[in-house]
């Protein structure tokens, strides 16, 4: 048995931390402390409920199973696969097999539907945690604070999505133990949580470009979870992104006043989420090697992700209240679905790219979004970038594009084996 549930839980992150929007450059324990405590209380949290037998051998189960065993079983050891059951993943389609003219056609439905998914998502999750609703002439309104909320609508909005993609396709045997889907989903909800709650501190552009360096914490993650090997390349580019980075970090223009100041508090909620993202794509890497299809690894996700955020919503009776700001706010509503769907309808444009073009052209893709979304921000919300934070900007994605090209020239010439990739969370 791992952890007891005799303790007493700690809250959880939502509507009893509520963090003030601080312009200054010091360190806020208002933001630190919860995010400890958060950590805390879902690492007990999820010692209470993993499955004691996860420490037993399947033959060490008692003799008479009764009806729930198929139950216990699939939670904690998985099912062996079976021949009759496996469905191979069929190879990307050549160039060659179909007219260029359609292969043109499916390239610019891919990239559009990844440009719209996520830049609109980029666009409004800066909306929706840096703007007010019901502001009238005079009131100023109230800000949404809760990002928990918000967490739990995306994720049972891409739990829905996955669950009836799987119902709908036929996918391989579920082989893998459900309990080890809760690991990656911890990692994932507190890194949604980072993510939402650092826009309070950094503008997004900051935000954007510390996504695009989350490349050195994955090759950490990747030596430390994996026991992987990278090439002196990667180390070189890597390093690019980080002076890159840098650059723009330390020439950020001043901010006009409706935008929130970099902080402190803003950079160690940033770290937070790309060490949680780093472990997040790293286990589900270790996953695939039960050979499930990325929806399959969608859904398993998903599904711990909102049992997490309910039961710690519902402790702290922050789910009712986040109802009720979602009912004196329509806006506010029809922002969180929007950025419910394009965050479901992104993951599924990501799956299909991959699919059709790999991964490089969709590396390609994302990256070009990521210089767009920064500027798209700059246009509607009035953030300032110098001329050396420019050039970092151009450093971090000349680095990222170099990657591209040098995993390009390593492929080439061996034959391609169709993978599934990590699932991407956003």
């Amino acid at each position: 048995m791992v952890g007891s549930g005799g303790a007493r839980r700690a809250p959880f992150f939502g509507s009893r931390w509520r963090v003030t929007r601080s312009p200054s450059a010091v360190l806020d324990t208002a933001v630190v402390l919860p995010l400890f405590l958060e950590c805390c209380w879902l690492c007990q949290l999820y010692g209470t409920w993993l499955p004691p037998g996860a420490i037993f051998k399947t033959e060490e189960l008692p003799g008479d199973r009764g009806l729930c065993f198929p139950l216990v079983k699939a939670c904690v050891f998985g099912n062996e696969p079976k021949a009759s059951d496996e469905v191979p993943l069929a190879p990307r389609t050549e160039a060659a097999d179909t007219p260029p003219s359609w292969q043109v056609l499916k390239l610019i439905f891919c990239a559009s539907g990844l440009q719209v998914s996520y830049l609109t998502w980029g666009v409004l999750q800066e909306r929706v945690m840096t703007g007010s609703y019901g502001a009238t002439a005079t009131s100023p309104g109230e800000h949404f604070t809760d990002s928990q909320f918000l967490v739990l609508m995306n994720r049972v909005l891409a739990l829905i999505v996955a669950g009836l993609y799987c119902v709908l396709r036929k996918q391989p045997r579920h082989g893998a133990p459900m309990y080890r889907y809760s690991f990656a989903s911890l990692s994932n909800v507190l890194s949604s949580w980072c993510q939402y709650e650092a826009l309070k501190f950094v503008s997004f552009p900051t935000q954007v470009l510390a996504k695009a360096s989350k490349v050195i914490p994955v090759m950490m993650m990747g030596k430390l979870v994996s026991r992987r090997s990278y090439e002196h390349w990667e180390y070189l580019t890597a390093g690019l992104i980080s002076i890159g980075v840098s650059m723009f970090l330390l020439s950020s223009g001043p901010e006009p006043r409706s935008s929130p100041a970099t902080t402190l508090s803003g950079l160690v909620l940033l770290a937070g989420y790309i060490a949680f993202d780093s472990f997040t794509s790293n286990w589900q890497d270790a996953l695939f090697a039960y050979k499930m299809s990325s929806v399959q690894m969608m859904f398993g996700v998903n599904l711990f992700s909102c049992l997490f955020t309910v039961g710690s919503l519902l402790e702290q009776g922050a789910l009712l209240e986040g109802a009720r700001f979602m009912g004196r706010h329509s806006e506010f509503a029809l922002h969180a679905l929007l950025l419910s769907i394009c965050s479901a309808l992104g993951q599924l444009f990501i799956f299909y790219t991959i699919g059709q073009f790999g991964a490089a052209v969709f590396t390609i893709i994302m990256t070009l979004r990521q210089a767009i979304a920064i500027l798209l921000s700059c246009l509607l919300y009035g953030h300032t970038v110098t001329v050396v934070g420019g050039l970092g900007v151009a450093v971090v994605f000349t680095a990222l594009l170099l990657r591209v090209y040098a995993r390009g020239r390593k492929q080439r010439g061996k034959k391609a084996v169709p993978t599934e990739p990590p699932v991407q969370k956003v």
